[in-house]
């Protein structure tokens, strides 16, 4: 096994990570709801459209509707899920137990080797992904400098039997978007976008997804086409996915970026240190320094 020479290994330590993603929802005191009292994120800010919701101070998602929101159909391009990346096992069990007695439906949950993963659904079909990172001494890097990463079972009940029972109130600070997970038209263009546009790395590939990341991390950024192959654009008014923030702790990376937005005469919107854009698929993306 071979690891990394870097010291910094957590998410949001890297050169790029997903800082925060934008839904637009059709219920939005239901869908807030449900993120505060089954996710345990707490309201930071509210607005006449929407309100944004984080952990310990930290924005991480922002809820929005309007009297257009239109349901997006289940294979639209957008988000397959947002990824919430909790401090470790402890936090992620402690998460379980309090699923668990609130009668919480799962649709999964995963060991993929560099972390382990529970998914579920929010009330409109949103996917959420909660995880903690095995340390990075445990993952294996290949020779070609991508990471093994693979799907096997996760033993939900040792999980849940090592958990404490302490009472849950909410997510632990440190709690972050670890990535964000979408679904895309064409995987091929979106290596070309995510890796040779943004600057991302190829970290793995399974067949029908790519997993985009910098500094070596698993991914910040992952793209599939399991269910939406070859669909159209996102519209404007579609629920879910309205766009997400990627930061870079390097600026020099950001103006790599955006060299090559402007090559390939992608419009783009600068406000202060953030540039917006629409990505190939219509999902909105904000690069910010």
């Amino acid at each position: 096994m071979t690891t990394t020479a870097t010291t910094a290994t957590h998410a949001v330590d890297m050169p790029a990570f997903v800082d925060h993603s934008h839904l637009t929802v059709v219920d939005l005191p239901m869908v807030s709801a449900f993120y505060q009292q089954v996710m345990g994120l707490s309201v930071l800010d509210t607005a006449a459209s929407g309100e944004t919701l984080g952990v310990a101070g930290r924005p991480l998602l922002t809820l929005t509707t309007g009297a257009n929101a239109a349901r997006a159909p289940r294979n639209a391009p957008g988000l397959f899920h947002t990824a919430f990346l909790v401090p470790n096992r402890r936090e992620l069990g402690r998460w379980l137990a309090h699923a668990a007695h609130n009668n919480v439906q799962l649709t999964g949950a995963s060991d993929h080797l560099v972390s382990e993963a529970i998914y579920l659904d929010d009330p409109e079909g949103n996917g959420i992904e909660i995880y903690r990172d095995r340390d990075r001494s445990e993952w294996t890097y290949v020779p070609d400098g991508t990471v093994k990463m693979a799907t096997h079972r996760l033993d939900l009940q040792a999980l849940y039997d090592e958990a404490p029972k302490d009472g849950w109130t909410g997510q632990e600070n440190g709690t972050v978007i670890g990535h964000i997970h979408l679904q895309v038209s064409d995987i091929p263009q979106a290596n070309t976008f995510f890796q040779g546009v943004l600057g991302l790395d190829i970290m793995s590939s399974y067949p029908g997804a790519s997993f985009f990341a910098t500094g070596k991390y698993h991914h910040h950024v992952a793209a599939n086409v399991w269910n939406s192959r070859g669909q159209p654009k996102r519209e404007g008014a579609m629920t879910g996915l309205a766009d997400y923030t990627i930061r870079f702790n390097e600026p020099a990376k950001l103006e790599a970026a955006v060299r090559k937005l402007d090559e390939l005469a992608i419009p783009t919107t600068r406000t202060g240190d953030t540039i917006s854009l629409v990505d190939p698929w219509g999902i909105g993306l904000k690069l910010s320094a």
